[in-house]
This record gives structure tokens, C-alpha cells and sequence, in this order.
């Protein structure tokens, strides 16, 4: 079986990559299962510059087939805060509860109307033999004033969806992969490399 290794150690994330690229042929493999243990610094100024400055870095070091996402959550009160920053956002090693907790204390009196945000992804895919696949896509919500639900993880419960009454992580793994960034961004890679698989290109 083809391996499709995926620049990633979020166990999370790998979980939904995996279900969302399952039926390709390719054996989906984390960077520690490839051997992988690079520290990555992510330096780009978009998520597309980080999924791509990823994917580079572990297809040449793999010689595989390597795809890579960076994704945030974007808040427009807060000027695009977190952003690209979000998994570093006060600290790396901060939990994902300390920071959605100050995300909503930062929107204390802030107006629903205007405590709209998004989820972005951007997902990027590296051959060895240079070519390369991108897409970027959004997940729209708006910041909860306060964490609901236990699935999804980072900032899932406070990620307000209104025409569901409920926040990303209240969302079946299945419901979310169906409209989230990540899934939208995997769902149109995997349109292109089917497309490359059809054409005999994928190899």
C-alpha cells in the first residue's frame, strides 16, 4: 500500500485525516510512524506558508508523498487573534481551556452580532518530485460565552455554530468532518489526487 505520511503529531487531527482520506489507498502515517522527529519551526506569516514550509521539510527528509494542514481559529473582535498563532497562542504548553477561557473573557461585553470568528485551514500536499497540491478553506461561527460539549479539541467549545444551535465540539465526529475547515480542505485535496490518480499521475 502507497503511504501518505501526514505532518502532524495531533492525535485529534490524525484521527480526522485518517477518516477522511480512509477509501484513497494510501497508509496514513503521523511523522513519529514515519520516523519523523523534526522540529518543525513554522515561520510563514499565512497558514498556507506553514502547511507548506511542513510538507517541504518531511517529504524531503520521507521521500514520500507528505500533506501537512495549518489551521486557526480566526476572531474578528480580537483583530484576527489567535490566528496562526493559535496552537502557540499564551504558551504552548497552555491548555486549551485556560485559552478559550481568555478568549471569552477578552469578549465580555461584546455583542453576538460582533463576536464573529472562523476556523481556517489550509492544507498542502508535496510530492518527491517537487509538484504540489494546495487548498484553503473556512469553517464560520461565532465565540460561545462559555465552553459546551466534550468532542472535537483546542477550540471546539467555544465555537458557536447558529444554524445548529450548538457548539463544534457538541458535533459528531462524522457531523463535523462533514463542515469543518479541516474537512472541507482534506475533502478538496483528495478530489485533486483522484484526479491525479485517474490520470496515472499519482505515484
Amino acid at each position: 500500500m502507497r503511504k501518505l505520511i501526514f505532518a502532524t503529531g495531533n492525535e485529534g487531527k490524525l484521527r480526522e485525516i485518517r477518516a477522511i482520506l480512509s477509501d484513497l489507498g494510501f497508509e496514513v502515517l503521523s511523522m513519529k510512524e514515519a520516523g519523523v522527529h523534526a522540529d518543525i519551526e513554522e515561520t510563514g506569516t499565512t497558514f498556507l506558508e506553514n502547511a507548506l514550509i511542513k510538507a517541504r521539510i518531511v517529504c524531503r527528509e520521507t521521500g514520500e508523498i507528505t500533506m501537512a494542514d495549518d489551521s486557526g481559529l480566526v476572531v474578528d473582535a480580537l483583530d484576527g487573534m489567535p490566528g496562526i498563532y493559535s496552537a502557540r497562542w499564551l504558551g504552548e504548553d497552555t491548555s486549551y481551556r485556560v485559552k478559550n477561557a481568555e478568549i471569552i473573557r477578552r469578549l465580555s461585553g461584546v455583542p453576538e452580532e460582533k463576536r464573529t470568528a472562523r476556523f481556517m485551514c489550509a492544507a498542502a500536499c508535496v510530492f518527491p518530485d517537487g509538484r504540489e497540491l494546495t487548498s484553503v478553506q473556512s469553517f464560520e461561527g461565532r465565540i460561545a460565552h462559555e465552553e459546551h460539549g466534550v468532542n472535537g479539541f483546542g477550540y471546539d467549545p467555544i465555537f458557536y455554530l447558529p444554524d445548529r444551535d450548538c457548539t463544534s465540539a457538541e458535533l459528531t465526529p462524522e457531523e463535523k468532518n462533514a463542515v469543518s475547515h479541516r474537512g472541507k480542505a482534506l475533502r478538496d485535496m483528495k478530489r485533486k489526487l483522484e484526479e491525479l490518480s485517474a490520470q496515472g499521475e499519482l505515484s
